[in-house]
């Protein structure tokens, strides 16, 4: 894990006690109510390691969710904190001095190690130069024995490796309470240990320091200064690991000799040896069985104090972060570094476009010149649109579905706002389907015999990206509202309904009433008329007419424009409702995804 100390931005740990007095938690299903936590109490101290352990469905997990903050509704009881603010209740008291380090390493695959922990860096520390920030990475890594894979990609990290990441991304701004839920799950027995060692030596630090573990070997449990385990949703014992046989024998469980004392507590909370959970929580608060830990105090005073922070700053957290302006571009930088290195829905889809565009382009071949094949090419224009619709709205749908539990990570532990995430997400998306849409205009606009006028190219250009934004914004709009197979398939639904109202189908003209209606929450219905004006409006020539071909009734563009019903000259009028469709959408999807990720 490495030999090399947590020093400077480190060094002054605030020490904040975590106490807690009647907490419950209860779950309604259907008429009746399950109680999941009942009135538990209990301290967790700063330079402690605290272990909260219990079998499955003992409630462990609601508790340290509870003490988190992440777990709202349904919950009773007091939380206090030294160090705390008075005017707010509960976890929101040390919401901005902990992190949360959930089971699941949820890191960013794309991105190397240093990267990760540079872009982490620059998002928590404003008054610190990038001469400190690199220095005060190397030591975290060096610290947690990850200095080797500096240049390795999250995605090719074992599980040990990407745990000891999580913790060092979250050490950074050197918080003084750590959440840990599951910390040892899928890591073997010797990274295990050496995953409670670390711990252990942060909490030395000053740190509080709680985890949820569920059955640790004897060697790890003897790791924990102090262990809270729970029974049925109650308390059965809390103390240092040491005094859990002196425990159980009090209470008349003699744990057999070279038997794990875990195991053989967690065989009584199971009720191996009957059901006695009542008699234990009320033993485990008759006595203090707790064994204070003495901060290492040497060991922090032998450490290098470094002039990496200001030196005004007298704060026991030692930095400020960064203002949301700040946060945005790093975000902006990220999100662009990771639509380039992610090839699928960047290189790749720009060249299938560009393909498509060529294939359809040749398939509709002179349509737009020749007065014989007008049909066709209102034709080539609705599956333009169809097309561009379909690719942008479904690797939407998956967009955040994807990214939604690093999103939550990250927002929890205070690396930005929700609304600095969106912002960057929105402006880098903007180019991004302008560019893809520009792939496809380019090679079917003009193999396709469009008119050569730059002006009207322009025009459909803008409609084309208009409507990929739309169909963007829908996608996400779905992929925050639904799972990602349901969102495909409301996706594919909500596609068919607004090419059946586009105006080619069936046009407008011959629209009953009620289905002309429906072409006002079709934004495939504008674009196609926004298309259709911007090649067959503002004064355009007569088409040409092939000698070998007797009449063509489509030659003329105002009998075109009249018999489709789009005679009114609207084309801003399609352009404003789709900017409008892409605006509001947004908007609402950006209230979508805050409930969703507000929602335990």
């Amino acid at each position: 894990m490495g030999d090399g100390k947590i020093i400077a931005p480190l060094l002054q740990t605030k020490q904040i006690d975590i106490e807690f007095d009647g907490l419950s938690f209860a779950v309604k299903k259907g008429k009746e109510t399950k109680q999941i936590v009942k009135g538990v109490s209990g301290k967790f101290k700063s330079g402690e390691l605290t272990a909260i352990m219990g079998p499955s469905g003992a409630g462990k997990t609601s508790l340290l969710n509870i003490l988190t903050g992440f777990q709202k509704s349904g919950t009773e009881g007091t939380i206090k904190c030294t160090g705390g603010l008075k005017t707010k209740k509960g976890a929101l008291q040390y919401k901005k001095e902990c992190c949360y380090i959930l089971q699941d390493d949820q890191l960013a695959p794309l991105f190397t190690v240093g990267e990760i922990m540079n872009i982490a860096a620059n998002l928590k520390l404003g008054n610190i130069t990038e001469k400190g920030k690199q220095f005060l990475i190397d030591e975290i890594l060096k610290t947690l024995g990850l200095s080797m894979c500096y240049q390795t990609r999250c995605n090719r990290l074992s599980g040990g490796q990407k745990k000891r990441l999580s913790i060092a991304l979250e050490l950074i701004d050197n918080p003084p309470i750590m959440f840990l839920d599951e910390p040892t799950t899928g890591l073997d027995s010797l990274s295990s240990s050496q995953c409670v060692q670390m711990l252990k030596k942060l909490a030395r630090e000053g740190r509080t320091i709680i985890c949820t573990i569920h059955q640790p070997s004897a060697s790890i449990y003897e790791l924990f200064d102090h262990v809270y385990v729970m029974a049925q949703g109650q308390c059965i014992y809390q103390g240092a690991s040491d005094n859990t046989v002196p425990y159980l024998s009090s209470v008349g469980f003699n744990c057999p000799q070279y038997h794990n004392p875990a195991d053989y507590l967690l065989e009584v909370a199971n009720g191996e040896y009957g059901i006695v959970t009542d008699m234990l929580a009320q033993a485990a608060v008759e006595k203090n069985w707790r064994k204070v830990a003495k901060l290492e105090e040497e060991e922090r005073n032998n450490s290098i104090d470094l002039d990496i922070y200001p030196a005004d700053s007298h704060s026991t957290k030692q930095y400020t972060p960064p203002s949301e302006f700040k946060k945005f571009f790093i975000l902006l930088r990220r999100t662009f570094l990771q639509i380039y290195r992610d090839w699928t829905i960047s290189h790749l889809k720009l060249v299938l476009h560009l393909l498509v565009g060529i294939f359809l382009g040749i398939f509709f071949q002179n349509a737009g010149q020749d007065g014989s094949k007008t049909i066709n090419n209102l034709g080539f224009l609705l599956v333009s649109t169809v097309y561009l619709c379909y690719t942008s709205l479904m690797p939407a749908v998956l967009k955040f579905p994807s990214e939604l539990a690093i999103l939550k990570k990250e927002r929890f532990n205070n690396w930005y706002s929700l609304k600095t995430y969106y912002a960057a997400f929105l402006v880098s998306d903007i180019p991004m389907q302008i560019i893809f849409s520009l792939g496809y205009t380019l090679t079917s606009y003009f193999l396709s015999g469009q008119p050569y006028e730059i002006s009207r190219f322009l025009r459909v250009q803008g409609i084309l990206a208009l409507v990929n934004l739309a169909s963007s914004s829908l996608g996400i709009l779905l992929g925050t509202l639904v799972n990602p197979i349901n969102g495909t398939f409301l996706g594919a639904i909500l596609s068919c309904l607004m090419l059946s109202v586009a105006g080619f189908l069936v046009i407008f003209t011959h629209m009953s009433s009620v289905m002309y209606l429906l072409t006002y929450i079709s934004y495939q219905s504008f674009a196609m008329e926004g298309m259709v004006q911007a090649l067959y409006s503002f004064d355009r020539a007569p088409l040409t007419c092939p000698d070998d071909v007797e009449y063509c009734h489509y030659r003329f563009p105002k009998q075109i424009l009249t018999e489709f019903g789009m005679e009114k000259d609207n084309y801003w009028v399609d352009v404003a409702y789709l900017l409008g469709n892409f605006v509001v959408l947004r908007l609402i999807a950006f209230c979508t995804l805050k409930k969703k990720l507000s929602a335990k």
